[in-house]
This record gives structure tokens, C-alpha cells and sequence, in this order.
């Protein structure tokens, strides 16, 4: 079975923890242990790991922010942090897998960029989280010392940068390629690197932009025809009413009955998008719940499962048709 597991950069340092590597690395460590599970299971699955970088760029930019500051030189762009995390995460991830699984399954981590539209309406309208909570009084202060803008998140508040639509990954055939020969891939990270069409000549250029990790490893999904997309989150499956007596988790749903809820836009939101984008264009299964259960999620008997219903069969085979690039909507 080809699998796209999407960790979450949460998972990874959760909301109470210091932005310690020990932190993260007990964190990664527990993580790795549990995705090696279903790497080495017999037979192998094909797995595609791709993971959320929001605290940790986060962070980044903070640290490239003071050194600017007192050095007179400009902060490092998004896109630039966004490779740095990238790096920094596949490495951990990389050296915690190799640990926990058998001797002799090859693993790889890519610095992978990730196309989008540099006219997006995502990049005048930042909505994607990153980086730590904040009081009121905080965030007021660095809005107007770094000119960065914050928007509610939780009981706090968070950084938001743009985030544009993934439209195609350069790397596809590569990853692809790797995952027929057995490797486990830890790609995309972070959402990729984001570029668009340089201005002046061909190629890419970086753009200052956080891409969100679910919707880019659900076009991951599509395009490598996965069989299965899984995403990792810190709860054990979507949830109704969240945080109310009425709270309900939901099991077995279409996708079209998961859209038909509302849910919070810097969290569930997104992962209900990506969820439902990869079954009712691929017409094949996506799973969301808590990594520890991934034997489960892959079994059918835990998390949120969505499935495509009768209206996924023409999507899908409209999409397998389709030499286009899909249409971006702005998260």
C-alpha cells in the first residue's frame, strides 16, 4: 500500500513546550517509534512523510528578526526559514527513524520546493499561523516593531503569513521513483519551499510564504496515486462541537458530509479541506486521528474516515483525465 502520512509541526513541539531541541527530539523520538511500526511492517508499505513546520519557522524568523536588528543586516525571507526548517526537521526525523526501524530500510530526506500562483489572494490575506502564542500587549508590540500582522489563535494570539494554494511539486517524479525502490521519503516539509515563475528568464523564484502541510500533501497523494492519506493530529479524530457538552468525534463520513460542517480555520479547517480534496479527486480513502493509532487509521477502525460518495465519481474521473493544474482557493 502507498501511504502519505502528514505529521503535524504541533506534534512535533507541542503549544506548552519550549522551543528546546530536547524537546523536539523526545518528541520526534516518540513519533518515529510509532510511524516505524507501519514501515516495518511485512510486507513494507510505501511511505511519504511529510510534517508541519509552524512553531519552528516560527522561531526562525524571530531569531533571523534580533540578529537583524542588531546587526543592521535584513531578516532572512519566509521562503529561505521555510528550507531552514525543512532541513532541520528532515534531519531529525531521518536520524529518529533510522533508529527505530529494522537495519537496511533506506530512508531519504528532500528539500522539496512547491509551485504556487504568486497572484494568489492568499498573499493579501495571511491566515496561516506560525510560531509561538502571544498575549494581546505582546503581539501589539511586535506588529509594530516588526510590522507583522496576528490574528486570534486559541486563548492567545499567533503571527500569520500568507499562504497560498500548492499547484505542483518540481520533484514528483523523483519522489516517486524513490518510493518504488523500497526508500521512505520525508518530503515537502513544512508544505515545500514555496517558488513561483521567475520574473525575468525561466525557472523559479522563492516567495515569502508558509504553504499548509495538509493541502500540499494531499496533492502529494493525488499525484503519486496514493492509496491512502493519513493526517496526524493531536486529537483522535474530527470532532462536532469541540470544547462543548455536545462534542461528538466522527467516525465513517463522506467527504461531501465533512465539508458540510463548519470548523476552526487556523486548525481543523484545513485538514477537513485536504482530507476531502484528495478522496473526491482520487475516488480512494483519507484517515484523520492520532498517530498512535496509525495501525488503526490504516485499518479502517479509527480516526475520521472519509470516503468518497456518489458524487466523487465524476470528480475523479474528471481529475485522472486533467493535464491541468488544479484551481487554488487562497488557504
Amino acid at each position: 500500500m502507498r501511504l502519505v502520512v502528514a505529521l503535524g509541526g504541533n506534534a512535533l513541539l507541542r503549544r506548552e513546550q519550549l522551543a528546546t531541541v530536547e524537546n523536539q527530539w523526545a518528541n520526534i523520538a516518540v513519533a518515529a517509534t510509532q510511524l516505524a511500526r507501519v514501515a516495518g511492517a511485512s510486507p513494507a508499505h510505501e511511505l511519504l512523510l511529510t510534517h508541519g513546520n509552524g512553531p519552528q519557522v516560527g522561531l526562525l524568523a524571530l531569531q533571523s528578526a534580533a540578529y537583524a536588528s542588531a546587526g543592521g543586516v535584513a531578516a532572512y525571507p519566509l521562503d529561505v526559514l521555510d528550507a531552514e526548517s525543512q532541513g532541520m526537521l528532515g534531519y531529525w526525523l531521518e536520524q529518529a527513524l533510522s533508529n527505530a526501524l529494522p537495519a537496511g530500510r533506506d530512508l531519504a530526506s528532500l528539500l522539496t520546493r512547491v509551485l504556487v500562483d504568486p497572484l494568489d489572494p492568499a498573499f493579501a490575506q495571511p491566515s496561516k499561523p506560525i510560531g509561538p502564542v502571544y498575549t494581546r500587549a505582546q503581539a501589539d508590540d511586535l506588529e509594530r516593531q516588526l510590522q507583522w500582522r496576528f490574528a486570534i489563535d486559541g486563548q492567545g494570539w499567533r503571527r500569520v503569513v500568507p499562504s497560498p494554494q500548492p499547484l505542483s511539486v518540481p520533484a514528483l517524479e523523483v519522489i516517486r521513483e524513490l518510493l518504488a525502490r523500497g526508500v521512505l521519503v520525508i518530503a515537502a516539509g513544512g508544505g515545500g519551499i514555496p517558488v513561483v515563475p521567475r520574473l525575468n528568464g525561466p525557472g523559479q523564484q522563492g516567495v515569502e510564504a508558509v504553504i499548509d502541510k495538509d493541502l500540499c500533501s494531499a496533492l502529494l497523494a493525488r499525484d503519486l496515486h496514493a492509496d491512502l492519506l493519513i493526517i496526524a493530529t493531536d486529537v483522535d479524530a474530527v470532532y462536532l462541537d469541540w470544547g462543548l457538552p455536545t462534542q461528538r468525534a466522527l467516525g465513517n463520513v463522506t467527504a461531501d458530509e465533512l465539508l458540510s460542517h463548519a470548523f476552526a480555520a487556523g486548525s481543523m479547517a484545513p485538514k477537513v479541506q485536504a482530507a476531502c480534496s484528495f478522496v473526491r479527486t482520487s475516488g480512494r480513502r483519507a484517515a484523520i486521528g492520532a498517530l498512535g493509532q496509525i495501525e488503526d487509521l490504516i485499518a479502517g477502525r479509527a480516526g475520521t474516515q472519509v470516503r468518497p460518495g456518489l458524487d466523487s465519481v465524476g470528480l475523479f474521473k474528471r481529475a485522472a483525465s486533467a493535464t491541468v493544474a488544479p484551481a487554488h482557493s487562497g488557504k
